[in-house]
């Protein structure tokens, strides 16, 4: 069943009521969804549900790990990217990533020096900040223990059409620790969670030290990456203009409530700190602003009320942004409105020229035989999705 997009259906009744409108209740309401269809751009919703990409990033913090953690950062929003072209039975599916570290001396011993470091989250400037917060500092890497604990802490959730990928990376033995990595790894194919191991280091050491074994056993692939090497980055005509966009795109944002300071703070931390590794990084960041998986209801009108998950009649002034206190509920949602098709309109030129960027570096490189994170990560991903009937 459809859901009506309850502020702004008020909102519309309200105006054709003040006009003198005569007519009954269900014609009015069936204009109503017709205006909002046409006029307001905001999507109808509906109850089927979304099914989501889960991703668990196990990452080994120890000392020896500062190029993995470089690679994690550097590449995050190209991971996030060829995910946001992913289809599910026809529709677009949901991202959640959750993080781990382990293997740091920092860590509590008696917890086999492992931190949940977040939860599963779309929210994909916290992703950014979390991964940004990791150092690294020598320790013992226990895979089995920190396998078992994301699949014990972690809400895995029981939709079949879910995919649930875990990658752990690391380069000593998988078999180091009191937690057996077979039981760890038997008890998450168990839900239905797919176990990717990436050995930072020779594939025959790799081997040797039980990864392979980990990935046959949890149904996923093994991988071994070069985790020292130097990212290699294409500039491209299109990337200044990606960055122009990008600038727009974020003054469409309309902060609200206790978190909007800080978080449009975090959003722009965030877009500094993808600059501060490589100019290509932040052009890979902005293009991920510009795809469905770049939702901020909790702290933004425009995606709350698109979304329906924030009433403006619940709002105090106080919770406003400034522009708006003050406002009618009327003139609220114009404002709301025009900012809406301003923020789609620079979306979709941020992705037509990223489709033309992507041509140019395609044409540009020539090592077809990559062996960094991101590409271990996506061939996996997509080999697994497609026994789910995900497409791209």
């Amino acid at each position: 069943m459809k859901k009506l997009n309850v502020v702004l259906a008020s909102a519309l009744l309200l105006t054709m009521a003040c006009k003198g409108n005569s007519k009954t209740d269900t014609a009015l309401l069936s204009e109503v969804e017709t205006e909002m269809k046409t006029a307001t751009n905001v999507e109808i919703l509906t109850t089927k549900k979304q099914h989501t990409i889960k991703v668990a990033l196990l990452l080994d913090t120890s000392n020896s790990m500062d190029g993995l953690i470089h690679q994690a950062k550097a590449q995050l929003w190209e991971i996030i990217n060829e995910l946001s072209y992913a289809k599910c039975d026809g529709e677009k599916p949901k991202l959640e990533i959750a993080l781990y570290e382990y293997g740091n001396d920092n860590l509590p011993a008696q917890e086999g020096h492992i931190r949940q470091v977040l939860a599963f989250s779309s929210d994909l400037d916290e992703i950014s900040e979390k991964l940004f917060s990791l150092t690294t500092r020598g320790g013992n890497e226990f895979c089995g223990h920190v396998i078992q604990t994301s699949i014990d802490q972690l809400d895995w959730g029981t939709n079949k059409k879910d995919l649930k990928l875990l990658f752990i990376a690391g380069n000593e033995p998988f078999t180091q620790g009191k937690v057996s990595y077979k039981d760890a790894i038997t008890n998450a194919t168990e839900k239905d969670v797919v176990i990717n191991t990436i050995f930072c280091g020779n594939y025959e050491q790799g081997i040797s030290g039980m990864w392979k074994d980990g990935a046959v056993l949890g149904k996923g692939d093994y991988m071994t990456i070069a985790h020292t090497q130097t990212i290699v980055y294409v500039k491209t005509p299109y990337d200044q203009k990606i960055m122009e966009y990008n600038t727009r795109l974020n003054k469409t944002y309309i902060a609200y409530g206790r978190q909007g300071n800080y978080k449009i703070t975090q959003q722009a931390t965030q877009d500094y700190n993808a600059n501060s590794i490589n100019e290509e990084i932040a052009v890979d960041r902005a293009v991920s602003k510009s795809s469905s998986f770049y939702t901020n209801s909790s702290w933004d009108l425009v995606d709350g009320i698109a979304n329906d998950s924030v009433k403006l009649d619940e709002l105090s002034k106080d919770e406003l942004p400034a522009e708006l206190k003050g406002k009618s509920k009327e003139e609220i949602l114009v404002y709301v409105k025009k900012k809406q098709e301003e923020r789609k309109k620079i979306q979709k030129e941020i992705r037509e020229l990223d489709t033309q960027r992507k041509l140019y570096i395609a044409k540009q490189s020539k090592d077809d035989t990559k062996t960094d994170l991101e590409s271990a990560m996506i061939k996996a991903i997509k080999t697994q999705a497609a026994r789910k009937n995900y497409v791209w």
